[in-house]
């Protein structure tokens, strides 16, 4: 397997969150995907022109990683808003139903209460 494979390959591992040599949930890194990728710390190196395009996948991985939670957390906090505001609406909707209800009944017991006159 070409080294640059075990790389790419390490580094994919890492995005999935499913490492096989570094613990999961590490932070993706240059470090890590070496070491991940079974060599050692510090292989990847900006002066190395062959690792130029596997820095640029590996500090878009990071950025990803790192939006990813932020993102996740403001989608949770985007859910609650929401149904928190579906629930407040529904809260609104039933007491309108029950102060219709009431005055209903209220016409209803005083309909009833009436004296009927029948005309024959």
């Amino acid at each position: 397997m070409d080294v640059m494979t075990e790389y790419y390959d390490a580094l994919d591992r890492l995005s999935k969150n499913t490492p096989i040599r570094v613990s999961r949930g590490s932070k993706i890194s240059k470090d890590t995907v070496a070491l991940e990728a079974g060599r050692g710390r510090g292989s990847i190196k900006k002066s190395r022109t062959q690792f130029l395009d596997l820095i640029e996948s590996i500090e878009r991985a990071a950025a990803k990683q790192k939006g990813g939670s932020d993102g996740d957390e403001n989608s949770l906090r985007d859910d609650v808003r929401k149904y928190r505001d579906l629930y407040e609406a529904a809260l609104v909707r039933e007491v309108s139903l029950l102060v219709e209800l009431t005055a209903v009944r209220a016409e209803l017991a005083k309909a009833n209460s009436a004296a009927i006159k029948v005309v024959k």
